[in-house]
């Protein structure tokens, strides 16, 4: 019986073109996420199939070239930039005599690493055991006891039996946990429809820079780096917008393709930020070969988690690895703003986007005329910092005749906490 080892760094990559050729783009992307889940490509292995083989994936010639490379190399890891079966990942293991990871192993491995909350940790550990309870093998059939005879009969359940069972209360215990979690979620959620502030989410492939754009808009602390799924925790920041109030910015998890189907079940909850959301900023690498398909993948998982209705506001970040880009807003025919392009890491455009989002903001403001006398010297401060003064003129009375541009959702909130302001009106 093969024992798989229970560590090894040093890895053998192995992508196959199936029926066509690969962008070079996507087998840069798969290097990153080896290297960003730790371990070190010692060999690199590319061929090309019109199918894959049922047995092992990659044809007999094939597997033989790689498992030359691994006793040549000794090397304790092999990962396929593509999805394998459970008795394929069996079969490669038996026949290289080393570990063997696909690509959703691999995902799943780094999401392990970065997760730092509680609820990160808990969707983590729901995937990856989602992933596992398909691959239960039969390692502890010495232990059998269903065969019968003298000595062979026992409480009538084998050890693969045992862990299957207690795999599922554990996939049933995390479930119920982050229940709580959403719920508690939810009452946030509730919260902020009851104060009326609005959510602004950040969406993106990975890497995209989201979490820098994220930093610069609210001066916080959220970890960024220039690696893959540098953060998974959602956090969520006040953001203060001249003439319009506040709304909350929402930092998610970023994208990627061929994202594991039990990922996106795992992080539901949090991925709800982001279809509840009342606008999504669009973080794209604008310097990337492949930010049409990147653009594109994270559009199919908002889709897939119900957010793809939201209004979207592309966001064209890392203007400064551009030549001669210069940060700009486009806009469609009717003129409502699609595209901002700036860079999150020097500043340059953040200005255009606080533009953007208090354009966004402001299609359903109130125009209002009031009269305030010389004691309402406390309202007459408030409105200049709640809304924007468009005209004001002094009475003989001391007092001030203004008219004021409030975003509706500002308005209703002052009037509800001043009542007796609306007896100003004029």
């Amino acid at each position: 019986m093969f024992e798989r080892p229970k560590s090894g760094e040093r890895a053998v990559l192995v992508h196959i073109d199936l029926g066509g050729s690969t962008d070079p783009d996507e087998l840069e992307e798969f290097t990153d996420l080896v290297i960003s889940a730790g371990a070190e490509p010692i060999e690199f292995v590319r061929g090309s199939r019109q199918y894959p083989d049922p047995r092992l994936f990659v044809g007999r010639g094939k597997a033989e070239e790689i498992k030359y490379l691994v006793q040549g190399a000794k090397v304790e890891l092999v990962i396929f930039n593509h999805p394998l079966s459970p008795s394929q990942e069996r079969n490669l293991e038996r026949e290289f005599n080393c570990r063997v990871v696909d690509r959703t192993g691999l995902i799943l491995d780094i999401f392990a690493q970065r997760a730092r909350s509680f609820e990160g940790k808990l969707q983590v550990e729901l995937a990856q055991l989602r992933h596992l309870s398909t691959r239960l093998v039969r390692g502890w059939t010495h232990l059998e006891r269903q065969k019968g005879g003298i000595g062979l009969r026992g409480p009538g359940e084998t050890q693969l039996e045992t862990d299957r069972r207690l795999l599922n209360q554990r996939i049933d215990q995390i479930k119920k946990r982050l229940q709580r979690v959403e719920s508690q979620r939810e009452q946030g959620r509730r919260g902020r429809e009851r104060a009326d502030i609005p959510t602004v989410s950040l969406v993106g492939y990975t890497n995209a820079g989201k979490s820098t754009l994220f930093n610069t808009l609210v001066g916080s602390g959220v970890y960024a780096a220039d690696q893959l799924f540098a953060t998974l925790d959602p956090t969520l920041r006040r953001l203060d917008l001249k003439g319009e109030g506040a709304v909350v910015l929402a930092d998610t998890v970023g994208f990627i393709s061929n994202l594991p189907h039990d990922l996106v079940a795992a992080f539901k909850s949090t991925l709800q930020e982001t279809s509840e959301a009342s606008l999504l900023l669009h973080v794209v690498d604008a310097a990337s070969h492949q930010r049409a398909m990147c653009v594109s993948e994270v559009n199919r998982v908002l889709q897939q988690i119900g957010a793809d209705e939201v209004h979207q506001i592309e966001i064209y970040n890392k203007l400064d690895f551009l030549e001669d880009a210069v940060p700009r807003i486009d806009r469609n025919i009717q003129g409502q703003v699609v595209r901002v392009w700036l860079s999150a890491r020097t500043g340059q455009g953040v200005e255009l986007l606080h533009l953007a989002l208090q354009e966004f903001f402001r299609r359903s403001h109130v125009r209002q005329r009031l009269r305030l006398d010389a004691s309402n010297g406390r309202w007459h401060a408030l409105l200049h910092r709640r809304g924007e003064v468009l005209q004001e003129l002094g009475t003989e009375e001391g007092g001030w005749e203004m008219e004021i541009d409030m975003s509706e959702r500002e308005f209703r909130r002052l009037l509800k906490e001043e009542p007796e302001l609306e007896n100003c009106f004029v």
